[in-house]
């Protein structure tokens, strides 16, 4: 899936993921989609309710053995 943004999160434990996610979301114009990488298991349900609260759209989430990917579309 394409993104205009890819923002790497592998390694850091929460709330750093989130918080570079909501950094970089405020930067991008709507409708825009970020790939975030991330290594820690709870990026699956604060992404999850960071789109939620914030109306924006979980497009894709994949987990494999290095870790998860997600596509967030900015609302």
């Amino acid at each position: 899936m394409d993104a205009d943004y890819e923002l790497d999160a592998q390694g850091l434990r929460c709330p750093e993921p989130l918080m570079l996610l909501r950094n970089k979301v405020r930067d991008m114009a709507a409708g825009e989609v970020i790939k975030i990488l991330a290594t820690d298991p709870s990026t699956s349900w604060d992404f999850d309710n960071f789109c939620r609260f914030m109306n924006h759209e979980m497009l894709a989430k994949t987990e494999s053995e290095t870790g998860y990917q997600y596509w967030i579309k900015k609302g």
